[in-house]
């Protein structure tokens, strides 16, 4: 099944109870817009789900990155919130360049949500589209749902320090090329990358409509960016654009692809971990 689901296609699927739809569109600019855009109008059902308040834990200074995981069960608690049961199909959206909705799919599966899909093309599309929209919040019962953590998807950093000098391990930055040099860095208090790590930019991965190549397009990129047979642990700056790269691995049907969850943010806590420069178009 692909994890993207068209527009077209959920607009068949509004009045259908197995179906949740979640609204993670946010502005890491202005952390407050996301939640007035949905208030202002949202798809019919959609429950709201903020990157820092529902999809993040709390930050510990020195310790973790900008966007750490949340706690498990803190976590499995508010998707019982949205009315998530176990054979629930979960639509998540954005506003169209699918960061944070594949950030909240990634973790709607890290929790043991089976079914996942990330609208193509997100709000824009379905505004394009002139499909249903609404202003009304829904009416959520919560639910019984039982979470199955697959922390098997993740690696910390100590996984990764003991992995750096294994050939068969392989690490790719979903960072911007500049970002990944250290040529620039507007965000985070160091620049340039881990060590053997390869670049591929979450935004390679759109056209310029803001949807995603073909699966056969990004599957042929995939395959010559990573070595034959190897499942590539995915990092950014703080564990959210990485999931973007996740994502559209699944949909070119390469899966088993891993997150490194803390990602640069946190792996600049500590100075004696190695850090890499230049190298602009590795990979």
């Amino acid at each position: 099944m692909s994890p993207l689901i068209e527009p077209e296609v959920l607009a068949t699927l509004l009045n259908n109870e197995r179906i949740a739809i979640i609204d993670a569109r946010y502005d890491l600019a202005n952390p407050s817009a996301g939640y007035s855009l949905y208030n202002q109008s949202h798809l019919p059902g959609a429950c709201y789900a903020d990157l820092e308040g529902d999809l993040s834990g709390a930050i510990i200074p020195g310790k973790t990155g900008r966007h750490p995981l949340p706690e498990p069960d803190v976590f499995a608690e508010r998707v019982r919130s949205w009315g998530v049961n176990d054979d629930t199909h979960v639509v998540v959206y954005d506003d169209g360049g699918h960061a944070m909705a594949a950030r909240a799919w990634w973790q709607l599966r890290w929790i043991g949500v089976q079914h996942v899909s990330v609208l193509h093309g997100g709000f824009k599309a379905w505004l394009a589209g002139r499909y249903p929209l609404t202003s009304e919040r829904p009416e959520i019962h919560s639910s019984q749902f039982i979470s199955h953590l697959h922390d098997e998807e993740t690696v910390s950093a100590q996984d990764i320090l003991s992995q750096l000098d294994d050939p068969c391990f392989s690490l790719v930055d979903a960072r911007s090329y500049e970002r990944f040099a250290g040529e620039s860095e507007p965000i985070d208090a160091r620049a340039g990358h881990i060590p053997g790590a390869l670049c591929h930019p979450f935004s390679d991965n759109m056209d310029d409509e803001g949807r995603f190549l073909a699966a056969e397009s990004l599957r042929q990129t995939f395959n010559a960016l990573l070595p034959a047979g190897l499942k590539p642990v995915f990092y950014c700056g703080s564990g959210v654009t990485a999931c973007h790269n996740i994502l559209a691995m699944e949909y070119a049907g390469l899966a088993g692809a891993k997150l490194y969850p803390g990602s640069w943010s946190e792996w600049i806590t500590d100075e004696s971990r190695p850090v890499a420069m230049g190298q602009r178009r590795q990979g």
